[in-house]
Order: C-alpha cells, then sequence, then structure tokens
C-alpha cells in the first residue's frame, strides 16, 4: 500500500480526493486559527485532541486511541464515504497526520495517503490556499475493527528480548536529560533512539525507501525482527510506523507510550 502522494499528484486528482488537515503541535494543539489563515483548498481541519484520541483516564497515558463509534461519526463529519481516496498533511513534517493516516487504515480504509512534504511542500510547488472553514456534507463510511497491531505495557516492557522496540522522540529525551511534560525522564528499558525528524529530508518529505531502509537497518530493524515503536504519547511514533512501511517493514505501535509508561511507579526508567 502506496504511504504517501506527491503535491503534483494531488494537485492533478484534487477533485476526487478528501483532504484533511491535521495541524497540532505539542505547545499548539489547536490548528484551527492557522487552518482558516490558508489551507489545501477542500481541506477539512481535523482536531487531534477531540477526534484522533479519546479522552485519558487514570494510567491510560494522554493521546488513548478513540473507539471504533467515536471515529466513525468523526470520519462522517469529515465528509468521508466509503471507498473515497484520502489524503491528510500537516505544517509539522506529517508529525500529527500520521496519527490520522494510521488510524484510518487500521479502520480498514482502503486508500490513505500523507500529502509528503505537507503544507509546506503544495506552497513551494506554487499552488494556492483557501480560507476560512470547510463543512462538508457528512460522510457514510462504515469503519471496520482494528486490522494493525497494537501493543500495551507489559507487551512493550517484554519487546526488547523479542525483537527491535523504537523509542522516538528527541534523543535528550530519551537520554533523560529533559522532559518537558510527562511524569518521569528516560525511556523504557532496551529501547532503542530513533528520533522521528530523522526520517525526513531537509525539505521535509520522506527519505528514500534505500535511505529509510538503511536507517533502520543501523538500528537492528532487518527482515523477520518483530519492531515495536513509542513516542511522547501515541502520536509521532506513527509518522516512524510510516516510514518504516516506505522502508518495506511494518510495525507494531505502542499507544500509550512513554505517557503511559512514565506514570506507572512500578515500570523502569532507564537514562
Amino acid at each position: 500500500m502506496t504511504v504517501t502522494v506527491s503535491v503534483a499528484d494531488l494537485a492533478a486528482g484534487i477533485a476526487g480526493v478528501r483532504v484533511l488537515d491535521v495541524r497540532w503541535r505539542l505547545g499548539v494543539p489547536d490548528g484551527r486559527p492557522a487552518h482558516a489563515e490558508g489551507h489545501v483548498p477542500g481541506a477539512v481541519y481535523v482536531d487531534l485532541e477531540s477526534e484522533l484520541a479519546a479522552h485519558p483516564g487514570p494510567g491510560d497515558g494522554r493521546h488513548p486511541l478513540p473507539n471504533r463509534a467515536a471515529l466513525q461519526e468523526a470520519v462522517r463529519r469529515w465528509g468521508i464515504d466509503d471507498g473515497d481516496p484520502v489524503v491528510v498533511y500537516d505544517d509539522s513534517g506529517n508529525a500529527a497526520a500520521a496519527r490520522a493516516w494510521w488510524l484510518l487504515r487500521d479502520a480498514g480504509l482502503s486508500d490513505v495517503r500523507l500529502l509528503d512534504g505537507g503544507l509546506a511542500a503544495w506552497g513551494a510547488a506554487g499552488h494556492p490556499l483557501e480560507t476560512g472553514t470547510v463543512t462538508p456534507e457528512p460522510g457514510t463510511a462504515t469503519l471496520r475493527e482494528s486490522t494493525l497491531p497494537t501493543t500495551d505495557t507489559d507487551g512493550a516492557a517484554a519487546w526488547p528480548d523479542r525483537g527491535v522496540l523504537l523509542d522516538v522522540r528527541a534523543a535528550e529525551r530519551y537520554r533523560g536529560e529533559v522532559e518537558p511534560i510527562d511524569p518521569r525522564a528516560g525511556h523504557i528499558p532496551g529501547a532503542i533512539n530513533a528520533p522521528t525528524t530523522e526520517n525526513l529530508a531537509p525539505d521535509g518529505t520522506f527519505l528514500p525507501a534505500d535511505a529509510l531502509k538503511r536507517r533502520f537497518a543501523d538500528l537492528g530493524v532487518e527482515p523477520g525482527v518483530d519492531v515495536a515503536v513509542y513516542c511522547g504519547s501515541g502520536v509521532t511514533a506513527t509518522h516512524t510506523i510510516a516510514a518504516l512501511q516506505i522502508a518495506g517493514f511494518s510495525a507494531t505501535l505502542y499507544p500509550g507510550s512513554w505517557s503511559q509508561w512514565s506514570t506507572d511507579a512500578t515500570r523502569p526508567v532507564a537514562t
């Protein structure tokens, strides 16, 4: 399954594509103002906090996966019908958009792709932006039960004994030198650091498949090795799952990620 679509290909076929704007950043979670100021024409704003995550309960981590009923309601609100091709993007190298990409693929949508290079690439190619808010006619898409693999805290703890566990946060957070948001600093024992930013070329597009394959091979990822990925709260981990797929590998998501692990005082922390 193709992971990305180029700006040129989206521009050529945009009339038949549902486009989702998933702008979100750790310090700026509400992307609505930026969306209203300018977005890919026809793009519907998607709120990561309320539509791509459930409200966290005790010990859940910051961004639990939404349940199927809530996600289906959101998907229909975005105007998506069964069989619609969907393109998702953001303005942060697809680090947030990848969450929507993963969730929609997990829910059985057959054609969901990331806009390679995101909003910056769209603008750099000279394509126009649309302002205001997009409110589509409700869609009729029916979602399936989960189709992609996930693991829980116990599974993440045991993973380094069976394969490769990738921690895709910034190196200083992995090392435990800083922790801006979660209760404890450090990483899951046995996890290997693989910062999300290193999936991208300087222009914000994904590295070519062969370069990504070499990057992950250096981290111990090779055919036949089980790979799991976590981040701070299960958002940017999906970006590395996308990069792994471009390189020809599949991977399991630990949705609770560090925000769940670090709240459990019984879990060890490595620095």
